[in-house]
């Protein structure tokens, strides 16, 4: 016997599923392009600059782990998706301009302004590089916002030919 509550139930669960996967993939992707490039290619920041040279790497190491887990954890999701037949394209890629966006705003206003914990670069004008940070995480989560929109206002909340996909 299916109830309104049910109903709901499933609806969200076909929505939230391959937007939570995305999001994980999302900040798993956006703190590993942050660990990579700016703390150990470009030697910009530490996740947290506040202490000794080692506190810093261990910090990074941490954010690294982080990152990570949220990765594959999304992978998993993902391949669960896919293996059930309720992968959903649009979603999962509304999802990860979620995650990615987010993360990368939340950097930039708690982590860099905020909190203090360490700031994009150093011994330069920090505002052009705050700016653009914060504009590009913005984009990021307004794509995720219009794609959302699109897969859920599509028939039956679902676009025809993105799922398995």
């Amino acid at each position: 016997m299916s109830t309104v509550g049910d109903s709901r139930a499933v609806e969200l669960t076909w929505r939230s599923r391959p937007v939570g996967s995305g999001a994980l993939v999302g900040v798993g992707a956006a703190a590993f392009l942050d660990e990579t490039l700016f703390h150990q290619i470009l030697h910009w920041h530490h996740f947290w600059d506040g202490g000794s040279q080692s506190a810093g790497l261990v910090s990074d190491g941490l954010f690294h782990l982080a990152g990570t887990l949220c990765l594959v954890s999304g992978l998993f999701l993902f391949a669960d998706l896919r293996r059930r037949g309720t992968f959903n394209r649009p979603l999962w890629w509304a999802g990860f301009c979620f995650g990615n966006g987010g993360f990368e705003l939340y950097d930039g206003i708690v982590q860099h302004k905020i909190l203090h914990l360490h700031q994009i670069r150093y011994h330069v004008t920090l505002w052009p590089y705050d700016v653009t940070w914060n504009v590009i995480a913005a984009i990021i989560l307004i794509v995720g916002f219009v794609l959302y929109r699109r897969a859920v206002r599509a028939p039956s909340g679902r676009q025809a030919g993105d799922l398995h996909r």
